[in-house]
């Protein structure tokens, strides 16, 4: 057996590049947005990850995550401390470990048992990116529910490849990104290194075999030069494997790759009538902290709804908690609605938390004057340790005085979430329930010609959580063909079309209500035909690829480099 190889960089310079790579990545995503940074961010955290042991890639990994998240969601700690932010933040990263261990072993099985120009330029790169996309998944789903944020497809809301998300869905399009970064670097690492470089304790009989097998005067084949994980060189096994040796096709090859990802063309969303939808931003004192009595929140929005009365609205929608008083239980709460969609002419869809069968719901509730709330959805996807505690007496002792701010706990619904309003069907989606993929299928699958995104933000203040999450709001808009109301009791809220452009937009801690014609989609986008499956094959091909590519190195002893 070959000795191990040494990695391109030390492990110091790469948990620093990793670190970095997270920092840079996070830039890529609202509040400052610079889409490009994602490729960058990937690229150096993919680097530091090559040629890594797996305790080396487990530090490099954690260090990753651990810069990514401190900075993606340092909203976490506004109201609440540190301690929430660090736990989020720690625990998130553990998965960056994890994934990170997966790729470093990609990088150094996927070149032993695939050796070609095929393996290395064709299959590393989409294991690499499978195996990202599958932390996305795990993290997305587990535990309770999981924390689908910071997924890198969410960082191009604004980019040239927003449009993809109709295509290949969320999951799809972080695939692509991945994979065109691990392509690039391949294009780049092919062929870079002999073992003369890479393997201290052979280099001299390295070279010298080397030498003699140049200049030999009889016919030889060319051979394969190592790369940084340390392969061994051995004859090229065919003319792709003799061109690759060029660093043109090389870059033929990448630059073909990114012109076939943006060549997709956009999907053709198409529309069938318009519904005028009236939205309102009370800007009430909704914050779990803010010092307020119980109905200011609700007077908020009825102050902030009155100037558009006369406009006619087909529903009008107010955001996540908006309706502080349950009308389902207090009379008068039920009275004012009434009397505001009576003189509207529309029914309402109204945020409220209901009480029933001794649970807590976080609910919206579909409002018409006279008749009461015909229909609710309760929200599927509660945060936890925000919106409930789970397993209250197991995590309780490691925060007793932050988890005993949560005084109850909201139970997951059960209820499909559309809402036939008149007509035409709203798929609903409240506050964090717009980064569950399955929610999205759920409300396709329901009919939904228009999505009513509710929220709440006011407990993360002018962070940028709000713009994540309309980031991520818009993306569902693109992805589902849809337009999309994404309305919140604080901001940033706007009307935005199927293609993912603003109709009509709100200014965030300002009251204010917004009314426009909103196209209803009919088309059914192949990311919502094909539901998660996408997601499931990559994330497979990944996973399955790494497997192969062990036990196809472990039983070759000739291949074995380290």
């Amino acid at each position: 057996m070959t000795p191990p190889a040494r990695p391109p960089i030390p492990s110091w310079l790469a948990v620093i590049l990793g670190a970095g790579g997270g920092v840079v990545y996070d830039g890529a995503f609202p509040a400052l947005g610079l889409w490009p940074l994602a490729f960058l961010g990937l690229a150096l955290m993919l680097i530091a990850v090559i040629g890594r042991s797996v305790g080396g890639a487990v530090l490099v990994g954690f260090c990753s995550g651990l810069a990514f998240y401190l900075t993606q969601v340092s909203w976490t700690a506004l109201y609440l401390g540190p301690i929430p932010w660090l736990a989020l933040s720690v625990f998130e990263s553990l998965f960056f470990a994890l994934c990170a261990v997966a790729i470093a072993l990609a990088y150094r099985w996927l070149p032993r048992s695939f050796p070609t120009a095929l393996g290395r330029l064709g299959v590393l790169p989409v294991v690499v990116a499978g195996l990202w996309t599958g932390r996305e998944w795990l993290t997305g789903n587990w535990p309770y529910g999981g924390f689908a944020w910071g997924r890198a497809a969410l960082s191009q809301s604004e980019s040239p490849l927003a449009h993809l998300v109709a295509w290949f869905g969320i999951a799809g399009v972080t695939f692509l990104m991945v994979w065109l970064v691990a392509l690039a670097l391949e294009c780049v690492r092919y062929r870079r290194r002999s073992a003369v470089l890479n393997s201290p304790s052979r280099t001299w009989k390295t070279a010298v075999g080397a030498f003699f097998m140049k200049t030999s005067t009889s016919t030889t084949t060319p051979f394969s030069e190592e790369s940084f994980s340390g392969s061994t060189i051995r004859p090229s096994t065919g003319r792709l494997d003799a061109a690759a040796r060029r660093p043109e096709i090389r870059a033929a090859i990448a630059l073909i790759a990114i012109a076939l990802v943006l060549a997709v063309p956009v999907w053709p969303a198409t529309t069938a009538g318009t519904w005028r939808v009236g939205a309102v931003q009370g800007n009430g004192p909704a914050g779990y902290f803010e010092p307020h009595q119980v109905g200011d929140v609700m007077n908020a929005q009825i102050k902030a709804t009155l100037p558009i009365l006369d406009e006619k609205p087909d529903v009008v929608v107010w955001p996540e908690g908006s309706a502080d008083i349950d009308p389902t239980r207090d009379r008068t709460s039920a009275q004012v609605l009434d009397n505001l969609s009576e003189r509207l002419g529309s029914p309402m869809i109204v945020g409220t938390i209901t009480h029933r069968h001794g649970k807590y719901f976080n609910t919206s509730l579909l409002w018409k004057a006279g008749k009461g709330a015909v229909a609710y959805y309760d929200k599927r996807h509660p945060v936890p340790f925000g919106e409930y505690v789970p397993d209250r007496a197991f995590w309780t002792p490691f925060a007793p005085d932050l988890l005993g701010l949560i005084q109850r706990d909201y139970t997951p619904g059960t209820r499909p979430n559309v809402f036939d309003v008149n007509g035409v069907k709203a798929g609903i989606s409240i506050c964090f329930d717009i980064v569950d993929d399955q929610l999205t299928t759920d409300m396709m699958t329901g009919g939904a010609q228009i999505i009513i995104a509710q929220t709440n933000n006011a407990d993360f203040g002018t962070t940028k959580e709000n713009v994540q999450q309309l980031a991520i709001a818009r993306l569902r808009a693109i992805e589902t063909a849809r337009s999309l109301v994404n309305i919140s009791t604080v901001g940033t809220s706007q009307i935005i079309d199927p293609d993912g452009r603003t109709i009509v937009g709100l200014r965030a801690y300002k009251a204010g209500a917004m009314v426009a014609d909103v196209p209803l989609g009919t088309s059914t986008t192949p990311a919502t035909l094909l539901s998660r499956a996408f997601e499931v094959l990559v994330a497979g091909l990944g996973l399955g690829g790494l497997v192969i590519a062990g036990v196809t190195a472990r039983r070759d002893p000739r291949r074995a480099t380290s």
